[in-house]
């Protein structure tokens, strides 16, 4: 399919926070790739012993991800009426974590994040 580039027209638009690895586009975009590895240790005593973070150490961050079911090509016709993409008033609190708001037309996005949380929780009695 064939994207047909139009002009995006938007009256005002309202974005708080964009984070980690994500974006806010307002018109025709070809492709979307946003990656994003987090690794995120909370520990109750904080004790920093500064060889964490081996993300290799972790199968999350190389396992292949899984592929998307391919359907049959489909032959389409579109006819867009309008040469104009039009948008009132747009509010987005936060995007983060590989994603995005588009505003306009896109031919392909494929975006991933990877996340692993550790927790290290004292047991027994708190400490003094």
């Amino acid at each position: 399919m064939t994207c047909v580039p139009r002009t995006s027209v938007v009256r005002s638009l309202k974005v708080n926070i964009v984070g980690f690895g994500s974006a806010v586009f307002v018109g025709d975009l070809v492709d979307f790739s946003p990656v994003n590895y987090v690794f995120a240790v909370q520990r109750e005593i904080p004790v920093f012993y500064g060889d964490e973070g081996q993300l290799s150490a972790y199968p999350i961050y190389s396992a292949p991800l899984p592929k998307a079911r391919q359907e049959p090509a489909v032959q389409m016709d579109v006819t867009n009426t309008s040469p104009v993409i039009c948008a009132g008033d747009v509010r987005v609190i936060a995007i983060s974590s590989a994603s995005m708001v588009q505003l306009g037309s896109v031919r392909s996005i494929r975006a991933e994040a990877r996340v692993k949380n550790i927790r290290q929780l004292l047991r027994g009695l708190p400490p003094k």
